[in-house]
């Protein structure tokens, strides 16, 4: 049993569980098991088998025994049982955007909505707004979902974060075969889009059989096709193609430059060299005159006998790089390795996993000089747990570590909720006795576009809000971005100072390339941080980053590049 199929009954399990009314960190935890084996790029099946399945992240004993039972009888016990009180179709519900279990589950008691025909009939015959605070705008968001889920097709495109980890590793154990002179990854992967829907590799290598061998022959390979000297395929066990191509070492900068892409930059590119009577493809660049075809080792030769500076791949979407290329003004992009702290991260007093010494020893590990720690305030949903007089003795928490320390320190902080009236959930004089405020809608997405932009620059006007976080609330894939006129919004960043996060949560990666463009052009200052609600999830820096460079932002317009007083001095609350 494929890793996707066994991700895909545990998800179901999750869902089942949460149209019963099961309690929620259960049915957080059978996600994330879902999560983490579907993005295993090992068979989770061997691993059962073996009594391993335990060494996954989130796979205890209990969930193993799930999964062997699935294998043994292709159902889990739990879900079977579950089946037989809602109809298995009732999933499918739930996967429309917009349309979560709890209103799944009301519209199936009250309306007997069973499948995705039942939905359609119910939101075209405006049965929906008969339902206690569901009206005509829930139908209307009700038959956009049922078109976008539709429309989405059987390809599947996977989320950089579960794709880039099997990539590297693939290309490091070819990079290591004594057959290899050269690997690198191109395609969708090596420019770091959000999602991506296969791996290519490019390589040159001495024996270029042996070299294919090798990724056939590797413990990754679910699946495997052709081989030969110009490369091979396969498939791995989270589903994903990978495609070798070997090519001789004087053409490897054109087949790289090639298959790295974009078609559009490459589009683009054809239709400048056509004007310098040239030809270019993954074959070289020929002399339309001549018939002389010239092949180049390097992507900047390629670039360069176009009379353009070396593009970066992050950059290449046909966004305008050719002509920047051309003139001599491409930016200097932002590097991971300019970052000096993380401004937003969660630890167990609201729904991290990791405590607050954790957090901060990995930060410090990373080479941070600050971290800040912002658990959820209270109207988020956990409860007590950050109430303000939970918060206050975080705030004590933080200066008692930091007392005689150098070198390293924390922020007393928290991610507040921005109310649907744009007031946040925490009074002044405690805000005004943290370090660091980060204010992110959290609930009541469904209100006006009009209203949820008042909303957000309500707090972004608040003086003792520092940063917005993750400003369109999307789930990519899962959640659309609510409505809101990011213009505005970000005209009203740079007119008080308030920053706007680059959330690096591989799911989120909010604010987007294009909002993060135009919100660095307009003079407001972003950040870019991870959300981590674990040590392991402070890597999120990486997709952050790449976000940031796919933008074409500069160190220079990354708040959190500073070291840690020049970063204070940049916050509107020290400028007051």
């Amino acid at each position: 049993m494929r890793n996707a199929e066994i991700a895909d009954a545990l998800a179901d399990l999750a869902m089942l569980y949460e149209l019963d009314g099961a309690i929620r960190y259960r049915v957080l935890a059978y996600r994330e098991a879902a999560r983490v084996i579907r993005q295993s790029p090992v068979s989770v099946e061997e691993l059962a088998r073996a009594g391993r399945a335990t060494e996954l992240p989130g796979v205890g004993k209990t969930l193993e025994q799930k999964i062997l039972a699935l294998l043994d009888s292709g159902e889990i016990p739990a879900a079977a049982k579950l089946k037989r009180r809602f109809p298995p179709s009732l999933i499918e519900v739930t996967m429309v955007p917009g349309v979560g279990a709890k209103t799944a589950r009301r519209l199936y008691d009250e309306l007997g909505v069973t499948s995705l025909e039942d939905l359609r009939a119910a939101a075209e015959q405006e049965r929906i707004r008969q339902l206690k605070g569901l009206g005509p705008k829930v139908e209307e968001n009700v038959l956009a979902g049922l078109g976008k889920l539709a429309d989405r097709g059987p390809a599947e495109r996977l989320l950089l974060s579960e794709v880039l980890p099997v990539a590297e590793q693939l290309a490091e154990h070819l990079r290591a075969h004594p057959a290899s002179d050269a690997v690198e990854l191109a395609g969708s992967v090596r420019r770091r889009t959000e999602t991506c829907h296969d791996i290519d590799l490019i390589a040159t290598a001495g024996d270029p059989a042996a070299l294919a061998r090798a990724l056939l022959d590797h413990p990754l390979a679910a699946t495997k096709g052709s081989s030969g000297e110009g490369g091979a395929r396969i498939t791995t066990h989270n589903g994903v193609a990978v495609d070798l191509r070997i090519v001789a070492p004087d053409a490897y900068g054109n087949l790289l430059q090639h298959f790295t892409g974009s078609a559009e930059h490459n589009v683009e590119l054809r239709e400048r060299a056509v004007g310098m009577e040239l030809s270019v493809s993954e074959h070289g660049i020929t002399d339309t005159a001549t018939g002389e075809v010239s092949r180049y080792a390097t992507e900047a030769e390629v670039y360069g006998r176009l009379g353009l500076a070396y593009i970066e791949p992050e950059l290449r979407e046909a966004n305008g790089e050719i002509a920047a290329a051309a003139a001599g003004t491409l930016p200097e992009l932002v590097a991971i390795e300019d970052i000096r702290g993380d401004l937003h991260c969660h630890t167990t007093i609201s729904d991290g996993h990791d405590t607050l010494d954790g957090m901060a020893e990995a930060a410090r590990a990373r080479g941070y000089t600050y971290l800040a720690v912002t658990d959820h305030s209270a109207s988020h949903g956990f409860g007590d747990h950050v109430s303000p007089a939970r918060l206050e003795e975080r705030i004590e928490e933080v200066r008692a570590f930091n007392s005689g320390r150098r070198g390293f320190r924390l922020l007393a902080g928290s991610e507040v909720n921005i109310l649907p009236d744009g007031s946040l959930d925490y009074a002044d004089d405690l805000l005004a006795e943290l370090d660091w405020a980060i204010a992110s809608v959290h609930t009541s997405f469904k209100i006006s576009k009009r209203a949820m932009t008042e909303r957000v620059i309500a707090a972004i006007e608040h003086p003792l809000v520092d940063c917005v976080g993750h400003l369109s609330g999307r789930l990519i894939g899962r959640r659309d971005p609510y409505e809101i006129d990011v213009e505005r919004v970000v005209e009203a960043a740079a007119r008080t100072g308030t920053m706007l996060e680059i959330n690096g949560n591989p799911n989120r990666r909010d604010l987007s390339e294009r909002h993060a463009r135009l919100a660095a052009e307009a003079g407001a200052l972003i950040c870019v941080n991870t959300d981590a609600h674990r040590v392991a999830t402070l890597d999120n820096m990486t997709y952050g980053i790449a976000t940031a460079r796919r933008a074409w932002l500069t160190a220079d317009q990354i708040a959190n590049t500073r070291a840690r007083r020049e970063f204070s001095r940049l916050r509107k609350r020290a400028r007051r």
